[in-house]
């Protein structure tokens, strides 16, 4: 595995000292494990972009959606375990 270096400020390097402090774990893998978590975040913030502005591109396509009340109703209802009829999608002309 190839070695990456971090030049850390004091501070910092401070802060993970006493995080660890009295834990069965090295700063080496508390930071491992940060950047870790950073980047399942970032994956996920990409993907949930990507699938947002797919989500945007076949609504401005089909020209259809649901209203917003109507779907908070329909998952609320469902939520306390009641019977609600499906939202259907409605015609929208895009404003702007």
């Amino acid at each position: 595995m190839p070695v990456t270096s971090l030049k850390l400020s004091e501070s910092l390097k401070k802060r993970v000292h006493a995080l660890i402090k009295g834990r069965e774990i090295s700063a080496h893998a508390f930071m491992l494990a940060a950047i870790e978590r950073a980047a399942a975040n970032e994956e996920l913030r990409r993907r949930f972009g990507a699938e947002a502005a797919e989500a945007e591109a076949e609504t401005e396509h089909s020209g259809k959606a649901y209203e917003a009340s109507e779907v908070f109703d329909y998952l609320e209802a469902r939520a306390l375990g009641k019977k609600s009829l499906r939202p259907r999608p409605k015609a929208w002309r895009r404003s702007g």
